[in-house]
């Protein structure tokens, strides 16, 4: 059999203490716990990884605002029928609880027949009768509301699953309702996500509304590092030319318990005969020996003579595709890790689909939503005995310089990289950043390393239990507003998602070879976060960017001390990223937030690439890339006149054109782009 190929990743590592799974008196977990504390808010969302608890949470939440808050009903809103298992009855006063969570069977419309459209008088029925909770789909809620009208549901609880659905863009019915039910102010909502931000770069809500949520945040860190079992996650990507079929067992190890997601038809990894590549599949696996009868799984002998058990969702035949989905849905097989080794899926298996065996999540093809990753991602993270290392692998096919649609293929290498920079983002420990002043001290429950808290310089903090760094820098500018602290300590992911996202930002960092860093970290940026947050006034995004680029560019300088230490460019066995920040701040003389702006936030993900893509088709990516060089914009002339400016009152003089400075010499440029500007208008 093909020898598994090492894939380069970042590879992060976790204490097990256990925290996260640990239950109170009340039956709650740490996220829960957490979640409840807040409950007699209004608003209130919920950001936590798959697995961690959220439908549990919100059953809590919902339970008291229906007994003790004047809450008349719950309406629990999901994306698809599948997801409303998660809301079926829990026996919560078993666990110390003051309540059972009951659904009335006729009310989890998931599980009725007909249309959404139809279902809109079981809604209307609910409404009118005395019972509490329902349940039903994204879908069935949109046309309820259409009919009803936003005043139908006043005094009740809205709870929205995957909340990264809803959109404030005018096509997005739900996110337009959410917003009329928040501006009538009648009804209590609950949002819960594993990922807030979408494919598509809008906004989930408007800046207004999301202003009036109070927010629990519950890191993937925090997940992770409470779990008894799973300790190491591996994020990677890699590269294949020809069919990825061929190429499948160098990535894939029959060994491991495995989701594979093959290709959409219309992307240009598919064969455009996915039946056809899960034959091919089980091909290169081993030899077929049939079908078992009892779960239409697929039984297929290794050369090493062991019988894999392979769920095709692929399928169109309803009548075996639906066989194989009951079986994976069997709650008595919820604990038998020998139930099945291998699920091959297509649009299946993604979000609210739950194997808590899977040990690697092989996806080929671009996803065109970083959400979907993230959901993806979210299907090897849960806990389980005896497995103690997870992995993720995007599978992309290289771009081919005679393949006409090349610059396809190059976008599809970006947004891979950017997906694998956010994930990077999502995995780590929080930041909590502070200038460094006199004052500055030791934080209580925080490690700073062999020689503990040093005065006289900035320091790394962290404490494991938490997952949080304390981490001080020279020059860091503070938020002063409420919002702008909110944004610092909640949504940094959310700025580093649109940065990343963001195609010219990607292209320069990684293929202009003339790019000085701080056009990106300062000038691209600071665009991003002033269009993103447009109510804050000047000073407060300056903190937001300042804060936003610290975490991206401490992240992938703690990924690049990992890497250095690994020969194959896999770490194993060290708390890679933990150690990588402390190293870094260690090594330089001075961490300030000027050094941290002269990083190249792509630098290391160029690195990757060049380990992982043959050296002809690099070239022609970056030969894509150069040929469509950006002029300097008078938009980004004016900003780095604005930075200019700063300069001056700093130190007393403009920027100098002929500065051996790069990034003063940027400025100096855009003086002089903005002086020729002025003078043409003048001369007419």
């Amino acid at each position: 059999m093909t020898s598994i190929k090492s894939v380069p990743s970042v590879s992060v590592t976790y204490a097990q203490n256990g925290g996260s799974t640990k239950s109170n008196e009340l039956g709650m977990r740490a996220m829960q716990e957490r979640a409840f504390e807040k409950r007699g808010e209004q608003y209130l969302l919920i950001k936590s990884p798959p697995a961690s608890g959220k439908s549990r949470a919100l059953m809590f939440i919902a339970l008291d605002k229906l007994a003790n808050q004047g809450i008349k009903q719950a309406i629990v809103v999901v994306p698809e029928k599948s997801i409303g298992a998660s809301f079926n009855d829990e026996p919560l006063s078993k666990f110390g609880f003051f309540h059972d969570w009951q659904v009335a069977p006729k009310w989890n419309l998931c599980n009725s027949p007909g249309t959404d459209g139809g279902k809109v008088k079981s809604v209307t029925a609910f409404l009118e009768s005395g019972d509490q909770i329902l349940v039903c789909t994204h879908a069935t809620f949109r046309f309820a509301v259409e009919k009803l009208g936003v005043e139908a549901f006043d005094d009740r609880l809205i709870a929205v699953d995957e909340f990264h659905h809803v959109s404030a863009s005018d096509d997005n019915i739900l996110g337009k309702q959410l917003n009329e039910f928040i501006s009538r102010d009648r009804v209590h909502v609950v949002a819960m996500t594993g990922s807030y931000f979408r494919g598509d770069a809008a906004p989930i809500l408007l800046p207004e509304n999301e202003a009036k949520f109070d927010t629990i945040t519950y890191t993937y860190y925090e997940q992770l590092n409470g779990y008894k079992y799973l300790k190491t996650l591996d994020i990677g990507y890699f590269f294949y030319s020809g069919s990825y079929a061929d190429d499948i067992l160098k990535v894939l190890d029959p060994t491991e318990k495995t989701i594979l997601h093959i290709p959409n038809v219309n992307s240009r990894e598919s064969t455009k005969d996915k039946h056809r590549e899960v034959e091919h599949i089980i091909d290169a696996l081993g030899d077929w020996q049939g079908s078992d009868p009892k779960t239409g799984f697929q039984l297929v002998k290794t050369p090493e003579g062991r019988i894999l058990k392979i769920a095709d969702l692929v399928d169109d035949e309803a009548v075996k595709r639906d066989k194989v989905s009951a079986a994976l849905k069997d709650p008595a097989q919820k604990n038998n890790r020998d139930h099945v080794d291998i699920i091959i899926a297509l649009g299946m298996a993604k979000e609210g689909f739950d194997w808590i065996w899977c040990e690697h999540a092989l996806t080929v093809g671009y996803r065109a939503s970083l959400t979907e990753i993230v959901q993806i991602i979210g299907r090897a993270t849960r806990d389980a005995i005896g497995k103690s290392r997870a992995r993720f692998t995007n599978l992309i096919a290289e771009p081919d310089a005679a393949e006409a649609a090349v610059t396809e293929a190059v976008n599809d290498t970006l947004k891979a990289i950017a997906a694998s920079l956010l994930m990077e983002q999502v995995l780590a420990p929080r930041f909590n950043f502070t200038p460094k002043s006199p004052k500055s001290g030791p934080v209580e429950g925080f490690d700073y390393g062999e020689g503990g808290y040093d005065p006289k310089k900035e320091n790394v903090g962290f404490n494991e239990e938490s997952g949080q760094f304390q981490i001080e820098i020279k020059g860091l500018a503070e938020p002063k507003s409420k919002e702008a602290t909110r944004i610092c300590q909640e949504d940094l992911n959310e700025v580093i998602t649109a940065f990343v996202q963001d195609k010219t930002t990607i292209e320069r960092g990684l293929f202009d070879e003339e790019l000085v860093p701080e056009e990106l970290t300062q000038v691209r940026m600071g665009k991003i976060v002033g269009a993103k947050f447009p109510e804050l006034d000047a000073e407060d995004q300056e903190a937001v960017r300042q804060h936003a680029v610290a975490a991206l560019n401490l992240t992938q300088k703690a990924k690049e001390v990992a890497l250095a230490a690994s020969d194959d460019a896999q770490v194993s066995g060290n708390t890679a990223l933990i150690d990588g920040v402390r190293k870094f701040a260690m090594d330089v003389r001075e961490l300030d937030i000027d050094l941290i702006d002269r990083i190249n936030p792509f630098g290391e993900a160029y690195a990757i690439l060049a380990k992982t893509m043959s050296e002809e088709s690099l070239k022609q990516v970056a030969a894509v890339i150069s040929a469509k060089k950006v002029q300097l914009s008078p938009e980004e002339a004016r900003d780095l006149a604005r930075r200019a400016a700063k300069f001056k009152q700093e130190r007393g003089r403009l920027p100098d054109i002929t500065s051996s400075d790069a990034w003063e010499k940027k400025m100096a440029e855009g003086v002089a782009y903005l002086v020729r500007m002025k003078q043409e208008a003048a001369n007419g």
